[in-house]
């Protein structure tokens, strides 16, 4: 972590996320009863501070896209409220959405996919300069090729096509067009997976260097954890749509507290590692139309007892150092 992302671990919230709640289906049938419903975020509680990379983890159908989605506006919660420097999102999205893009962009996890083949690279990157910013054609032109020195591309790339570029070079536009209104929070969702590793190291690279310049904040959500502790300040684990723990990268890696972020940890393949954690294939996973009564994780631990069946522990059940919080009844490390 260098010493401009320590100095705005202490700063104010920019993006409050409170007791939020997205159910998706549970209307009713036309001819009575109810559709089932899928509990995809419950309960979540979190503050992104500005000038931070949070990295969020878990697994696949742990609620994190869905966190993206609601963030950025593309869905609304079912209840809860998330705010942007004091200001409801949900209304905000209702009324203005181009004021909404203005504060917050996404840059997506398959950079070809998310740019319109029929578009050439200057149609694309001048979309959002037409649409969330006053400039005139001669500031677009301007912005354009700020935008193009910023993320290391030629200029002469504006008048080609998106299958003329490697993943690499399409993700690099990708962030270009998610700058190019002045956004103070991005969230980039899984944004490195879909390329090589050589290429996500340069692409990492960028994005932080990219944070300091624009004076960013990053959601950065992500299944590679050695990703997640290299670029983040704080990490949120989510399991079934709830906070599982939450803390210092540094913290979280060197000491989880919640089985489940231990379970992560150990499984996670490394170069050189030998001792992965292998978790019976029988391992029972919670029903999501269906959501336990208590711990979500508590049917795959092996420190659950009667209290993790009963009741749902809450996000700051178990403490750590350093506002390092947890919801686990059995923390490990704790007595």
């Amino acid at each position: 972590m260098n010493e401009i992302s320590q100095n705005h671990m202490d700063s104010e919230a920019l993006l409050t996320i409170q007791d939020v709640e997205r159910i998706f289906g549970g209307g009713r049938k036309l001819f009575g009863g109810h559709l089932p419903a899928v509990h995809a975020v419950q309960g979540l509680s979190l503050d992104v501070k500005k000038g931070e990379t949070l990295g969020v983890v878990g697994e696949s159908g742990c609620g994190k896209s869905t966190l993206a989605r609601l963030v950025v506006g593309l869905d609304l919660p079912t209840s809860g409220s998330i705010t942007f420097n004091g200001e409801d999102l949900a209304a905000l999205a209702k009324k203005d959405r181009n004021a909404l893009a203005r504060k917050v962009q996404y840059v997506f996890q398959d950079p070809v996919a998310s740019l319109n083949p029929r578009k050439t690279i200057r149609t694309i990157l001048e979309a959002p300069l037409k649409h969330l910013t006053n400039l005139n054609s001669d500031g677009r032109e301007k912005r354009l090729a700020e935008l193009l020195q910023a993320v290391n591309l030629a200029p002469e790339f504006l008048e080609r096509y998106p299958h003329e570029f490697s993943g690499g070079q399409a993700q690099r536009i990708g962030i270009a067009r998610a700058l190019a209104a002045g956004p103070e929070l991005i969230v980039l969702d899984e944004p490195v997976s879909a390329l090589d590793v050589s290429v996500q190291a340069q692409v990492l690279n960028l994005l932080d260097k990219l944070k300091d310049d624009f004076g960013l904040t990053y959601i950065f959500i992500s299944h590679d954890l050695s990703v997640v502790e290299s670029v983040s300040d704080r990490v949120a684990v989510m399991y079934f749509g709830r906070m599982a723990e939450l803390g210092p990268a540094k913290e979280i890696f060197r000491k989880p507290l919640h089985p489940y972020t231990d379970l992560l940890m150990r499984s996670a393949p490394a170069p050189g590692r030998h001792d992965l954690m292998s978790e019976d294939a029988s391992a029972e996973l919670p029903d999501p139309y269906n959501p336990p009564e208590g711990c979500a994780f508590a049917a795959r631990c092996a420190h659950r007892t009667d209290i993790c069946v009963a009741g749902k522990p809450s996000p700051d059940e178990a403490k750590g150092g350093n506002n390092h919080v947890a919801a686990c009844y059995h923390p490990l490390g704790k007595a």
